[in-house]
């Protein structure tokens, strides 16, 4: 387990809708690690408003793939920590000291949502070259 995905890099991923960089950065990583979420990722996804219920399917099973990481108390304590130090939405900091609590690299598009936090590992895998 290396990686902390992101719900924008999971919905990219269903709707294959990486450069190819990115899907080669993605394939590499799932060669050797299943995808790993916060709670609130799979929330997301599951409330994703999805166009058919095939979509959800699929989304229900590539979430049954995964590993989901869930609130214990030490990511509830980071949470705290990192909201009331710097004021990141809630499910950003969620996800945030999710990453931190288990020594994760964050996969996110929106690096700017999480760059406040100089410790968290973030990597947006659309920069990469």
């Amino acid at each position: 387990m290396n990686y902390l995905w992101d719900t924008n890099i999971a919905i990219y991923y269903l709707q294959q809708q990486f450069p190819l960089p990115v899907e080669k950065f993605i394939d590499e990583v799932l060669l050797t690690n299943q995808p790993v979420f916060s709670v609130i990722t799979e929330i997301e996804l599951l409330c994703w408003n999805a166009k058919a219920e095939d979509d959800m399917r699929v989304i229900r099973d590539f979430i049954k793939e995964a590993t989901i990481l869930e609130l214990d108390n030490p990511v509830k304590n980071k949470t705290i920590e990192l909201r009331k130090t710097l004021g990141i939405k809630l499910p950003d900091a969620v996800i945030a000291a999710t990453a931190l609590v288990y020594d994760l690299t964050l996969l996110t598009r929106n690096t700017r949502d999480f760059v406040k936090d100089v410790s968290l590992k973030v990597i947006n895998p659309f920069e990469l070259k």
